[in-house]
């Protein structure tokens, strides 16, 4: 098994549910973004338009995280997912230079959302989850995976823009939706062969 997403950029709205549901469901801390949608404009007035750009790890079968990683907190899993044992991460962000998507974030500090509330459960709970000096990043969502849900960015995209699933399982929707559109990887003449991919 080696799970896979794929982006497909004609269905994307950028309504940044996916954004919220994934800050929501794993306590991202204020200024952390594990999911984004960029949106940019292409063109020359007035032939201008909006193109829609997912961003969350790429989950490369060659990370170069992993590789530069001095006490091998990051690690990639039998499944393809890249995680951090934050145990293990000493804070020394050699995982966050290496990482050309730029997918990867240091907590500085560890504050909430609410100050003045930090009381509340939902501030409780966030804070409780953070430490300053550690690493964050997308890990597919892999407590949801493990309880047999999809990521939170998945179950909450209405427009469907994001598939996930087994990329080595030929039945499943992901792979089949490879090979019948054309999909790009993300700088791929670096050779890091991520798995995430984006259809046209």
């Amino acid at each position: 098994m080696k799970y896979g997403m794929v982006f497909d950029l004609k269905r994307c709205i950028a309504c940044n549910g996916c954004t919220i549901a994934c800050k929501q469901v794993n306590s991202v801390l204020p200024g952390v973004f594990r999911t984004k949608v960029d949106v940019l404009e292409e063109g020359r007035y007035p032939n201008v338009r909006l193109k829609v750009m997912p961003h969350i790890c790429m989950h490369c079968d060659s990370p170069e995280c992993v590789r530069v990683c001095p006490t091998a907190a990051t690690m990639k899993l039998n499944n393809g997912i890249v995680v951090v044992n934050k145990d293990r991460c000493i804070g020394c962000q050699y995982c966050i230079m290496a990482c050309p998507y730029e997918a990867r974030s240091f907590t500085a500090d560890v504050r909430g959302y609410f100050p003045n509330q930090a009381g509340d459960a939902y501030e409780k709970n966030l804070l409780a989850k953070h430490v300053r000096g550690e690493i964050d990043k997308c890990d597919f969502c892999a407590s949801r995976l493990e309880a047999g849900k999809l990521p939170a960015c998945v179950a909450t995209c209405g427009p469907k823009a994001r598939i996930f699933g087994d990329l080595d399982d030929p039945a499943s929707e992901i792979s089949h939706l490879l090979t019948t559109r054309d999909a790009v990887r993300l700088l791929p003449h670096l050779g890091l062969e991520p798995t995430v991919y984006y259809v046209m």
